[in-house]
């Protein structure tokens, strides 16, 4: 086997597994990161049993359940009587017929614990990618004028992605007329509401509005989502302030417990939600994209992060055996690989009705990234 060296842009969950899947099937791989440091922002994180036994296989399961909640059960309410339309076990009957539990955490405690797998030579802080040569030998472009040329260029930098601009173009997102608010609140502070052990969705009056609430940090603090129609805010930034009255002010006809939830919000962000049409191609010769940079989804079946853990494992069993001649099939093979099962789970996300009456799951958690066939 030729060992190859692999330039992955962007530090987030699936740039970071990626590097760990690569490196364990004996490639170099380097993660170029913009940020300076690795800051605790964003919130959640919500990984689903099919992500969760990838991540087993990487190496980081057991620390990961050290810090995050582990949801009893999947369930859907009714936005004013708070009536239980479908009510999916999870926890200790997930592992048992899936492999793996749900785990809910900070985005913070996975990227820590991910970052820990990789030696300090894998990640490179302070790089931002303006732009890639593709070729033979592609060549990572950065913003303060150095470079680098490695065997295989994966863009992991997000809906923004810098390396899909490059292979494709500028993409040109559809705004849903949706905003989304985020938030956390500590257990303590809503000793009232029931079912702070689960993953509870709270359909709204329409399809278009709801909240989502989910336990994080070993159940000691609650996750709150929630989406509303709203036309005057098109900034799709999720660390972004937003107003907390006004987020109140929305839900204020909602059950009981989702009202004393948002009582207790102190502070709160907002995104505008865009959706993007699954794309026909992720590859160009060494050069591929994966996770959001990929297949950017809006978050309404909570996979976002797990498509992106499962893109990083099937890629490196792509490349597991490759010689450096060898790279643009693999990379063809892994979006052939890929592209079904995202696109499915984009399109599934945008219908947004997923698991809101009784429904199978199966073909979302049962998925397994390690041995699943690849052809």
């Amino acid at each position: 086997m030729t060992k190859l060296r692999v330039g992955i842009c962007g530090g987030g969950v699936g740039g970071l597994c990626a590097a760990i899947a690569l490196r364990e099937a004996g490639h170099e791989a380097i993660v170029f990161e913009q940020a300076r440091q690795f800051l605790r922002i964003g919130a959640d994180v919500n990984l689903t049993p099919n992500a969760v036994r990838a991540l087993d296989r990487l190496g980081v399961g057991a620390v990961l359940r050290e810090t995050a909640a582990r949801p009893t059960h999947r369930l859907s309410r009714t936005w004013d009587t708070g009536e239980i339309t479908s009510k999916l076990p999870m926890s200790d009957a997930a592992e048992e017929k899936y492999g793996a539990p749900q785990l809910t955490i900070h985005r913070g405690d996975l990227l820590k614990a991910l970052e820990a797998r990789l030696p300090d030579e894998a990640i490179r802080l302070g790089s931002r990618v303006v732009d890639i040569d593709v070729g033979d030998h592609p060549t990572i472009r950065f913003e303060d004028g150095s470079s680098e040329t490695v065997d295989v260029v994966v863009g992991g930098d997000g809906i923004h992605s810098a390396v899909r601009r490059s292979l494709f173009g500028d993409d040109h997102p559809e705004f849903t007329g949706l905003v989304s608010y985020r938030a956390v609140v500590p257990r303590a502070a809503v000793p009232e509401v029931e079912n702070l052990d689960a993953f509870t969705k709270w359909w709204g009056a329409t399809d278009d509005s709801q909240v989502v609430v989910f336990p994080l940090t070993r159940g000691e603090e609650v996750f709150v989502f929630a989406t509303t129609p709203q036309e005057g805010w098109r900034e799709e930034s999720w660390t972004l302030p937003g107003d907390v009255d006004e987020l109140r002010e929305v839900y204020r006809d909602f059950h009981a417990d989702v009202r004393a939830l948002l009582a207790a919000c102190e502070s709160v962000t907002k995104s505008a939600l865009y959706v993007r049409e699954p794309m026909p191609r992720w590859s160009k010769g060494h050069v591929t994209i994966l996770g959001d940079a990929a297949h950017p989804m809006v978050p309404f079946m909570a996979q976002g992060a797990c498509m992106a853990i499962e893109d990083a494992v099937v890629l490196s069993r792509c490349l597991a055996e490759t010689g450096r001649e060898d790279v643009p099939a693999a990379l063809v093979r892994f979006e052939k690989a890929r592209k079904e099962r995202t696109a499915k789970v984009q399109r599934g996300s945008r219908a947004n009705d997923w698991l809101k009456g009784e429904g199978n799951a199966d073909w979302v958690y049962g998925y397994d990234a390690w041995g699943t066939p690849l052809d």
